[in-house]
């Protein structure tokens, strides 16, 4: 379960941060759509391993 865990939250992690960098090149309407979009993805990849996957390891 820590395996499937990781490559989860490694993932969010990741596409967080691409969409992050990617959100100056998208039209102006949709940059702040997508950086909160990234900004939510980071968080939720640092808040699993953290919070979730530290009480299923009890």
């Amino acid at each position: 379960m820590n395996g499937i865990g990781f490559v989860i939250s490694f993932a969010l992690f990741a596409l967080g941060l691409y969409l992050m960098g990617s959100a100056f090149d998208v039209a102006e309407n949709l940059g702040l759509v997508t950086f909160a979009g990234g900004l939510l993805s980071v968080a939720a990849g640092i808040f699993i391993p953290v919070h979730i996957m530290h009480r299923i390891d009890r």
